[in-house]
């Protein structure tokens, strides 16, 4: 709730600026970033001087000091920068107590923690906006003993909010199927008569199970197996039950890791390729025998 007012007065503030008709927005992409809001809360305090604001840019920031100079000439008419100073303050204290919510967060982690030592170093990833400022993916491999984030999609927010959810103890489940069921992602049982009426999965409000599908979503650029398996899905089924079957795949992963306590180890979207291609011949040549034929490889593969 805190992030969703974050993003809404967010665009109180864009909305005060352009009604001053000043286009800041278009030389810096995010006003609620650190060069945004030094130049906001300068305009707060009183600066009105293009060239002094611009200054205050960060050095990664592609505009120059004269394109940031020009964009801020307007008109700053007082009821404007009224609420613009009413969106800053809202986003401030909003942001004070993410930074709260972030140490409680932290000092509940670190009492629930099992181990001392650190995570091996994994793939590098970006930092979301929303992600607590403190090291959280070591905290949470400390408390379940594995590194989560090690799956492909799986970030520490998904694995933040699977782990609030279930805990790090799968003693409940008596296999990744019944963790699978409790998520809400496996095919529905509507059986009538003996004939399957619907497999659609259940209406399901768990938040681990959102937080999975919204990292099921994230695979469709992946190389690695997760990714080319919904890739996969994708090409049999609508991209909805795709992102199920996915999210379904990254749950039982997660599942193993927790119940045995070992790393997680992707052996790419090769392998995942490899082993579809066997498990096809096979198949094929099952129903080859079945009929009284052989499957002969061509000397002169397509």
């Amino acid at each position: 709730m805190l992030l969703r007012s974050q993003g809404r007065f967010v665009q109180h503030m864009q909305k005060a600026l352009t009604q001053m008709n000043i286009q800041l927005a278009n030389v810096i992409a995010d006003v609620a970033g650190e060069s945004g809001q030094k130049i906001l809360h300068a305009i707060v305090a009183g600066e009105r001087d293009g060239q002094a604001l611009a200054k205050l840019r960060n050095a990664r920031i592609r505009a120059s000091e004269e394109q940031i100079a020009r964009s801020l000439q307007g008109s700053w008419r007082a009821e404007h920068l009224f609420a613009l100073r009413q969106a800053l303050d809202a986003f401030d204290f909003c942001g004070t107590q993410l930074t709260e919510c972030d140490a409680q967060i932290q000092a509940q982690l670190q009492a629930l923690h099992v181990r001392e030592d650190e995570p091996a170093q994994g793939k590098k990833r970006g930092r979301a906006r929303n992600a607590p400022k403190f090291d959280l993916r070591t905290q949470l491999f400390q408390m379940c003993g594995v590194d989560l984030t090690r799956i492909d999609g799986i970030d520490v927010i998904t694995a933040l909010v699977v782990v609030s959810e279930v805990g790090a103890d799968m003693g409940k489940f008596p296999s990744d199927k019944h963790f699978a069921s409790w998520l809400g992602l496996c095919p529905g049982t509507k059986i009538t008569g003996g004939k399957v009426m619907s497999g659609k999965t259940k209406r399901c409000a768990n938040r681990a199970a959102q937080a999975l599908r919204l990292a099921a979503a994230v695979l469709r650029s992946s190389h690695s197996a997760p990714g080319a398996y919904y890739r996969r899905m994708c090409a049999r089924m609508d991209k909805p039950k795709a992102v199920t079957a996915a999210a379904h795949k990254l749950a039982r992963l997660i599942y193993a890791m927790l119940t045995h306590g070992q790393e997680y180890t992707d052996r790419g979207q090769d392998y995942f390729e490899e082993r579809y291609r066997q498990r096809v011949l096979h198949n094929l040549a099952q129903k080859a025998k079945a009929m009284g034929m052989q499957l002969v490889p061509s000397d002169n593969p397509a």
